[in-house]
């Protein structure tokens, strides 16, 4: 029997082995976590019979490591939670590895073109992603390839100081070709309908005491009428703080009529030089993708040649009741079942999952200094159980000789 118990004991160490041979072997390696072989005794009936390997346990709850690479669509998950992605023949796993790029159809893919699972953007009725729209439909995260929409100017802010010591220009009647016409001018950029880019001149001319008039050019063309500000003693603005640029359809070459809200608020009249403290117009022209990267809240941010950023997708990261008890499978991923529990799909930092962490990777958790520990160990115990088999081995030799 206790030959028996000895081989029970040596096969136990050796399914110990394998498990520390692993971890050791995927050290380096990126979202791998490690595992620990439990043993239990055996027993027939009341007679002891030796040592098991009885079960093992996955130390998914310890994080790793961060090692930064400085990739927009790299990501570690901060506590809880995995990123799910389905192959080609539609199986679901999940990983720890937040490795990703956007591929030549536009699917957000890990390193083996897996597909990322995630919440599409809400669109408008022109296609283009609603800014604070919520959440789509959950499937595979596909970045839009063409171009984002140009965005016509509506509105353009204007804040400065229009100096007291202007005086009434000499030239009584406005003329935008004569500087002696007006007090001083400014040139603003917008943008129409189809993203081509125009020029709108502001000509201010002192008509009095603490009143300045204002006049529109758009593209050169003869200027208009805007408001007249009026400011107080104080130097503040003390009349309506809005103009009205309005150019026709007819003279926007193909594109929609421009209406554009000029604001004056926080303009002032002191003495002094003539300053600008803001000159900013919306609208935008239309521009080509040049880029991803995922934020924290799980958003895959598409950035464009014209400057603009848009969400196109969230990232969805799955929780589990009992993580532990995924099955490990190839490339460093896990599959769900029974014992698990169905997955639980909710955006970073929600329904339980974690926020991300942009730019970095999560390292192997395996810790090499305890696992040498345990290699030595379980050399040592391998070691004691050959010895009671030679010991055993001896005895029955000794037995046999004996009787002969």
């Amino acid at each position: 029997m206790s030959f028996e118990i000895a081989m029970s004991g040596i096969n136990a160490v050796s399914a110990s082995l394998e498990t520390i041979s692993n971890n050791i072997a995927n050290s380096a390696t990126v979202g791998f976590k490690s595992s620990r072989t439990n043993f239990s005794a055996v027993y027939a009936g009341t007679a002891a019979n030796g040592a098991e390997a009885s079960s093992q346990t996955q130390s998914i709850g310890k994080g790793g490591g961060l090692m930064n690479t400085g990739s927009g669509m790299d990501a570690v998950i901060q506590g809880r939670g995995f990123f799910a992605v389905k192959d080609n023949s539609g199986q679901q796993v999940y990983t720890r590895v937040g490795s990703f790029n956007v591929d030549k159809d536009g699917f957000v893919v890990d390193t083996l073109g897996r597909k990322l699972q995630g919440y599409a953007a809400i669109l408008d009725a022109s296609g283009q992603p609603v800014t604070g729209g919520g959440l789509g439909a959950l499937g595979d995260l596909k970045v839009p390839n063409g171009q984002i929409a140009a965005q016509a100017s509506d509105k353009l802010k204007f804040t400065g100081n229009l100096s007291s010591d202007w005086s009434v220009p000499a030239t009584a009647t406005f003329d935008q070709n004569d500087p002696t016409s007006f007090s001083g001018s400014i040139t603003s950029t917008l943008y129409d309908s189809l993203g081509a880019k125009h020029s709108v001149t502001q000509y201010f001319v002192k008509s009095g005491a603490n009143q300045v008039d204002v006049h529109y050019s758009f593209d050169g063309a003869a200027a208009t009428a805007g408001p007249t500000l009026t400011f107080d003693s104080q130097g503040q603005l003390s009349s309506a703080t809005t103009g009205t640029l309005a150019v026709p359809a007819g003279s926007m070459g193909g594109a929609n009529a421009l209406n554009v809200a000029i604001d004056y608020t926080g303009t002032t009249q002191f003495a002094g030089d003539t300053t600008t403290l803001a000159n900013d117009a919306n609208g935008y022209p239309s521009g080509t993708l040049t880029g991803t990267s995922l934020s924290e809240d799980g958003s895959v941010i598409a950035t464009y040649s014209n400057g603009k950023s848009q969400t196109v997708g969230t990232v969805a990261l799955a929780t589990f009741a009992n993580e532990s008890a995924l099955q490990a499978i190839n490339n460093t991923s896990w599959a769900a079942n029974g014992a698990s529990g169905a997955p639980l799909m909710a955006a970073p930092g929600a329904g339980g999952s974690s926020k991300l962490s942009a730019g970095a990777l999560e390292q192997s958790n395996v810790d090499m200094t305890g696992e040498l520990v345990d290699l030595m160990s379980a050399q040592r115990s391998y070691q004691a159980n050959t010895k009671v088999l030679s010991a055993e081995s001896e005895m029955m030799q000794t037995l046999m000789q004996a009787i002969n």
